[in-house]
């Protein structure tokens, strides 16, 4: 998908890039003290679920899936996944077993942001690497931050050529 966003280039970022981006309309699941060690199977719950309640509700992705934190992450993780969409959600969207989307956004900021080339297992490297180069670089993070799973994992992906965006606010 294409979008006119900063938050979505085609193109992979080149080292830590910083820009300002507007508000983006989100359609998400949120969850709060969620174990960490259950991302996936929330993801695997989520995503192909989402997409077809989406389209029976009239609304469009308007980029790559993704996954909003507002605390890093402990044992547990306060997060929404989802997609932009090009327009706010009218109304909650039942997904069944218990997962509901609702509207949500990116908040419109100034973001530092990266792309890590590879496997998921490596997210957790990959996001100690960027907020080392980040504070490197003279910014200071905040505890928001994203991650644009710009590459859609299939069975058949190579895990070396998937590509995930890292984006952090700014104080």
């Amino acid at each position: 998908m294409t979008a006119p966003h900063p938050y979505f280039p085609a193109d992979a970022y080149d080292g830590v890039t910083v820009l300002d981006g507007p508000e983006v309309p989100l359609a998400v699941v949120e969850v709060r003290d969620f174990p960490l060690a259950r991302m996936p199977e929330l993801m695997d719950a989520v995503f192909p679920r989402l997409f077809p309640a989406l389209a029976s509700a009239g609304t469009t992705p308007a980029g790559p899936a993704l996954a909003l934190h507002t605390r890093m992450p402990t044992d547990t993780v306060d997060m929404a996944v989802g997609v932009p969409v090009t327009a706010p959600l009218a109304g909650p969207l039942d997904l069944g077993d218990g997962y509901t989307v609702v509207a949500s956004a990116i908040p419109a900021g100034r973001v530092a942001a990266t792309s890590h080339l590879g496997s998921y297992d490596g997210l957790g490297e990959a996001w100690g690497r960027f907020m080392g180069d980040v504070a490197s670089a003279g910014h200071t993070p905040t505890t928001r931050f994203f991650e644009v799973y710009v590459t859609e994992p299939t069975p058949d992906a190579d895990p070396a050529a998937m590509r995930t965006d890292l984006a952090v606010f700014l104080a």
